[in-house]
């Protein structure tokens, strides 16, 4: 199926750096866009690239505490560290960089302006591949994450009138600055795959975590163990998610794509391929037209292996997006090649996927009570499908 993508980007994005040496740098996602644009993926019909505007201080003010903003302004500006343990601003996660708040604003902006074409009908998908930076808390930076720009645009929706969104986060990492704007919202449903918090990176993410009083349900965590694999992973993603958001119904449908579930990242420990991370893109693709009406807005997220697996799974969430997925088993363009040894030095993957067969027993054909992924399967069901209706 073809479809219409706003795609929000502006070379400016990269400016989101921590420098030199820090885990996040910003060359994955030229790297990315690179290769899209390589694959004609950015001029294929349909598709939309336009420059965003800053969010400004009122809408980061929808998540943030006005406080902190003026933090992080001041710490951007002067490089001067805020107290110890103020703001979780100056540490080794989150180093003050120069213009701070103006990378961070441009990449909040971005999601908004992804949020708005897909909302107001100009395109049915919004993508800001430079997004995703779902840490970020209302008072402080967390995890590589200053402004949490899913958060924003979420609350920007329900501030025109959207009365039911589906929030789907498959980082590696729990994904605990939405869950915390959003605990006590009934509204806003969101659910996290993530590696176990007592081996991972926030700490938090338990079953247990199922939302506020006037919310219970609503928050949604499948915490799988460290090792899990395509079969596994994909087995619990499928046994999870597309039952609540078919029950939940959201008008649109918000998704966190960090790919540090892959085998080689280096800050984490799962075991995934592209090709399962592909299948991922191309299910949620697939749930935004079945439950949200075609309404998607796609960010990007972690990802720490900035040449062999963040381009080449964020291009094949570009080509998903717009209808026309690419080919897992041809080879990546020469000219991307040869861009990435300009850029990096390093050698650039050969092929587009690893070729592996992201295939998974489905859970309804029964499950193991001694399996850790069907532990964790069923932790997660119990946790929160009665108050959906629905049997564990």
């Amino acid at each position: 199926m073809a479809c219409t993508v706003h795609l929000a980007w502006d070379d400016k994005l990269t400016s989101y750096n921590f420098g030199p040496g820090h885990p996040l740098a910003p060359i994955r996602v030229e790297l990315t866009i690179e290769l899209a644009r390589a694959l004609g993926v950015l001029d294929a019909d349909g598709v939309s690239v336009a420059a965003p505007e800053p969010a400004t201080d009122e809408q980061l003010a929808y998540v943030h505490d006005p406080r902190y903003i003026a933090a992080v302004k001041e710490a951007g500006s002067t490089g001067a560290v805020p107290a110890a343990g103020q703001f979780g601003l100056g540490t080794m996660d989150d180093p003050i960089f120069p213009a701070m708040h103006e990378a961070s604003a441009l990449v909040a902006g971005a999601t908004l302006a992804a949020a708005a074409a897909t909302w107001s009908g100009a395109a049915s998908h919004g993508v800001n591949i430079a997004g995703g930076l779902h840490h970020a808390m209302r008072d402080h930076a967390s995890g590589f994450c200053v402004y949490n720009d899913p958060a924003i645009a979420i609350r920007w929706l329900l501030d025109q009138g959207a009365e039911r969104i589906g929030y789907v986060d498959i980082d590696v990492h729990h994904g605990d600055g939405v869950q915390a704007a959003f605990y006590n919202d009934r509204r806003v449903l969101t659910i996290s795959l993530h590696e176990h918090p007592r081996t991972l990176f926030p700490g938090t993410g338990r079953p247990s975590e199922t939302g506020g009083p006037d919310a219970d349900g609503f928050a949604v965590n499948v915490a799988l163990p460290a090792g899990t694999r395509d079969a596994g992973w994909l087995r619990a993603f499928h046994a999870v998610v597309p039952p609540l958001l078919r029950e939940f119904k959201p008008q649109i449908l918000v998704s966190q794509h960090g790919c540090d579930t892959h085998w080689m990242d280096p800050l984490a420990n799962l075991e995934l391929t592209i090709d399962a991370q592909r299948a991922a893109h191309a299910a949620i693709h697939q749930l935004a037209h079945e439950t949200g009406g075609g309404r998607w807005l796609v960010t990007g997220g972690g990802g720490y292996e900035l040449v062999q697996v963040v381009p080449r799974t964020w291009a094949h969430l570009l080509a998903e997006a717009s209808g026309r997925p690419v080919d897992p088993a041809i080879p990546t363009p020469p000219s991307w090649r040869d861009y990435v040894a300009r850029r990096t030095r390093a050698a650039a993957p050969e092929f587009m996927t690893e070729q592996a067969p992201a295939t998974y027993p489905a859970f309804e054909g029964g499950y193991d009570p001694a399996e850790p992924i069907d532990q964790a399967i069923m932790a997660t069901r119990k946790a929160v499908f009665p108050q959906h209706g629905l049997m564990p």
